[in-house]
Parts: structure tokens; sequence; C-alpha cells
């Protein structure tokens, strides 16, 4: 039921032909619609990847299992028996055929077999078993890197929103500083030259507010993309791009959460166990393997008595010689399992580091934020001392504006450094494997 109501919000976006339809989408919705049935294009190939493993390991399975089979068979023929030596006595007023046929026999018969003993296939079973937990891992996997995708799709569009609405400050407070430079060139306290650079820092930050709105377009169709959705859909962001203080974790306990929460660590530890059960079944290959087989059935001339017939036995097969495969086989599969083993230790050290870059980076645009914070808010006073020293006739119009320009920009810096500390986080979350818990 939870399923479909996620897919009924998804389904809206992503219907053809249709009028599009505007959707409330909080940063939350947005994750678990990607990660819906019919999402994001990634994950629906990883759930895909683990059917298929999934079916492979029951191919593995199969010849360890009872093999059935039922067969009819219609036969006509003929024999020259001369042509096999056959020479019939000769019996006087007795005249013996040499050729014999045609001969019709029908045959309807039930064979079955049993792997009694098969260490190699037993081993492979094994190996396929863990490739396809390996696969389920992986869909994992996907499904963490899927939902950092779109956690920083969404944030991207926050970040465009909250750089369009300072755009849109930054004109407001021009026009207002423009219309006191003319003000004061009305009243014979200004100049010429202050109004048109008022103008000029007008269009300036028009050209800016236009720039911003094209990057909230594209921000947004990035967003409808990571989630796999019409991108001709119109979405409300329910979230705002607002600052939260974030707790910087230690590195070597986050590192141990990520040992037991990163599916690319545990697909790893699947994929060197395969490894494993393959070298297994390569060395084992030697030894002898046993099955039990038999038939039932029954046989006879066409429309004549149909007799039962039967087979039944055990058969133990012992490799001997054959080229020297088998031992190239085993060392292929010594080598690949050495190869896993390589890949799990550089696995640990790519997390370590992931953990430890993001950690980094957290602490880092805190700090930005903060000094950011604080640019701000001197600016705006910087800005209102400016304002009331041009009031009382004790500056110029240039002390505003220069003022005016030192807030724009410290606006600026307070989006990018807040994104920037969202962003940190939700490195750190996937890096981690704990996203969800940065989601809120």
């Amino acid at each position: 039921m939870r399923r479909a109501i996620l897919c009924f919000p998804l389904a809206l976006l992503c219907a053809a032909g249709q009028e599009p339809r505007r959707l409330a989408l909080s940063l939350r919705q947005a994750v678990e619609m990607a990660t819906a049935p019919g999402g994001a294009a990634r994950l629906e190939l990883a759930r895909e990847a683990a059917r298929a493993a999934e079916a492979r390991q029951r191919q593995a399975l199969a010849p360890l299992l009872p093999n059935v089979d039922g067969s009819y068979t219609f036969r006509s023929f003929t024999n020259n028996l001369a042509s096999f030596g056959i020479q019939l006595p000769a019996v006087p007023g007795i005249a013996f055929p040499v050729f014999v046929g045609p001969i019709e026999v029908q045959d309807a018969r039930a064979s079955a077999s049993q792997s009694l003993f098969d260490l190699a296939a037993i081993r492979r079973w094994q190996a396929a078993k863990a490739h396809a937990r390996a696969a389920e891992m992986e869909r994992d996997e996907a499904l963490l890197k899927t939902k950092g995708a779109v956690a920083r799709a969404y944030l991207n569009a926050l970040r465009a929103d909250a750089a369009l609405e300072a755009a849109r400050a930054n004109v407001a407070l021009a026009e207002r500083i423009l219309k006191m430079a003319q003000s004061q060139k009305e009243a014979g306290t200004g100049t010429g030259i202050e109004v048109t650079r008022a103008a000029a820092v007008l269009e300036q930050e028009r050209q800016r507010m236009a720039a911003a709105a094209e990057d909230r377009a594209a921000a947004r169709l990035g967003l409808l993309r990571a989630m796999n959705a019409d991108l001709g859909a119109e979405i409300d962001l329910t979230d705002r791009l607002a600052y939260a203080p974030a707790e910087i974790p230690d590195p070597d306990k986050a590192l141990e959460i990520a040992r037991e929460l990163r599916p690319e660590l545990r697909a790893q530890a699947e994929r060197l166990r395969a490894a494993e059960r393959n070298a297994s079944a390569a060395k084992w290959e030697r030894a002898p393997a046993a099955r039990a087989f038999g038939d039932y059935g029954v046989i006879g001339r066409t429309g004549s008595v149909y007799l039962p017939t039967r087979t039944a036995g055990v058969q133990v097969s012992v490799p001997l010689w054959d080229g020297g495969r088998r031992d190239a086989r085993r060392a292929e599969a010594a080598s690949l399992e050495r190869a896993e083993e390589i890949r799990a230790r550089d696995a640990v050290k790519q997390v370590e580091m992931e953990i430890r870059l993001a950690i980094e980076s957290l602490k880092s645009a805190e700090a930005q934020v903060a000094a950011a914070r604080e640019s701000l808010a001197q600016a705006e006073r910087e800005l209102e001392q400016a304002e009331r020293r041009v009031a009382a006739g004790v500056a110029t119009p240039l002390e505003v504006t220069e003022a005016q320009a030192r807030v724009a920009r410290a606006r600026e810096a307070v989006v990018a450094a807040t994104f920037r500390q969202k962003a940190a986080r939700i490195a750190l979350g996937e890096a981690a494997g704990n996203l969800d818990l940065m989601l809120d």
C-alpha cells in the first residue's frame, strides 16, 4: 500500500500526453519517488541485475537436483544381415532372408538422474549464491547513490531558489538606492554622476537576477531528471535553504558505522566469498563425482505387445587428464581470488578517504557559513550607517553605492556557504551509509 502511495505522485509527474500538474515536493518525497518502482533508471537497472544474479544461482543449483526427462521414440528400420557378417546355415527347403525389415518400433520412456557427490558443483553453487548476495548489496548501493543524487539535485534547486530570492532583494535594494540618488539630485544635494552610477548598479543586479532565473530553471530540470520524472512537470519545493548547525562526528566512529552500513563494502565481501568458492570449485574438479541414473519405459513393435524395460545404476567419474585445462582454471580462480582481496582492502581505504574528506568539508562549510553570516550582518550595518551619513549631509551617495554592493555580494556568499554546508552533510551521510538521517 505504501509503495502504491509513493508511485501515485510519480505517475502524475510521468504521465505522457497530459497537461503538466503542479506538485508540492519535499526533499524526502523526492527521494522516495526516485527510489520507488519506475523511478531512477540506475536503481531499476540494479534491481534487474539482482534478479539476473538470483536466476544464475538457481541455474548453478540445478546440477545438484534431480533431473527427470521423458521421451518417445518411433523407429522404422531395415538391416542387411550379410553386412554384419551373419551367414545363416543352408537348410533344404527353407530360404532365410538376408534383408530384414522394415521393422517399426516404439519406445516410451522416463529417465532420471541425481547427483550423489560432486563437491565442485556444490562450490560453484555456493559461489553463485554469494554473487546473488553481492548483487543485492549492489542494489542497495544503487539505492544509496540514487538517494544521494536526488538529495543533491533537490539541494541544488533550493540553492537556485535562494539565489534568485537574493538577486530579487538586491534589485529591490538597487532600485531604492537609485530613487534616493534621484531625490538628492532634485533637492540639490546630489549630482548626476551619482544617479548614473546607481542606475548602472541596478542594471548589473537585473542581469544577475536574469542569470539566477535561468539557473533556477536548469536546477529544477536537473531534479526532475534525477527522479526520472516528466521534464515538463511543474513542482513547488516545500523545503527552504535554511542553515542548521551540523554535528561533526569522530572519523573513527564514522568509519566503524560505514563498515556496517556501506553496501559497497558488504558487496565486496560477498564477491570475495564468491571468488573463494570458485577457487575451491576449481580445486575439487580433480575429485571423483558420483551420480545415480535410471529409466523406465515400454518398448515394442507397432501394433504388438509393449513390454516394460528399465535401467538403473550408479556412475563414478574420476578425472585423469584433460590436457591441463583444470590446472589452468585453478590458477585463474586463484588469481581472481587475490584480485578480490585487493579490491576489498582498497574499498575500505576508499570509504575511509570519503569519510575524512566529507568531515573536513563539513568543518570548512560550518566556518564559511559563520563567516558569511557575520559578513552580511556587517555589510547591512555599514549600509544603514552610510544612508544615515548621506541623509545628514556628511557623506556622498558613493558610500551608499559601495555599501550596497557589499550587501549584495554578502547575500550571495551566505547562499553559497549554506549550500556547501548542506551538501557536505549529504556527502557525509552518503559516505557513512546513513544518508536517511541527513534528509530531514
